[in-house]
């Protein structure tokens, strides 16, 4: 289980970094609202897309968080990524710069969490 614990805090901390921190410092650039508009989205998106990413990754990063509002977090990740490289990949066409394996990282974490979950469940007794 050590094993699975190494590699859940190495992916959930990068997932941290660059889904919460990131935005949250990032979001009212000139870069970055360039970059919404530029894929057809209006302003406030960027916005709001924020705020949502900054409390994903809190959730994620906070060991005392109850489990449902992870698979949440998760989701809200995944269906935010899937979406930006479609949205990517519609406007600009694809390129190297559509692949960015933060959903791989995003899924190891999730395999994690799983079997430290499963691990943490049947530990306790009945």
């Amino acid at each position: 289980m050590k094993k699975y614990r190494i590699i859940y805090w190495i992916s959930t901390v990068i997932i941290f970094l660059f889904e919460g921190v990131m935005p949250a410092l990032t979001f009212q650039t000139d870069m970055a609202k360039e970059g919404i508009s530029h894929l057809g989205f209006p302003e406030y998106f960027g916005v709001q897309l924020a705020i949502c990413k900054v409390l994903g990754a809190l959730a994620l990063i906070i060991p005392g968080i109850p489990p449902r509002y992870k698979e949440w977090a998760y989701t809200g990740f995944g269906i935010s990524m899937i979406s930006a490289f479609v949205a990517h990949v519609a406007v600009d066409g694809f390129s190297a710069m559509s692949c960015f394996p933060l959903l791989a990282i995003l899924v190891t974490s999730y395999i994690c969490f799983h079997k430290l979950l499963k691990a943490k469940n049947s530990a306790v007794p009945a």
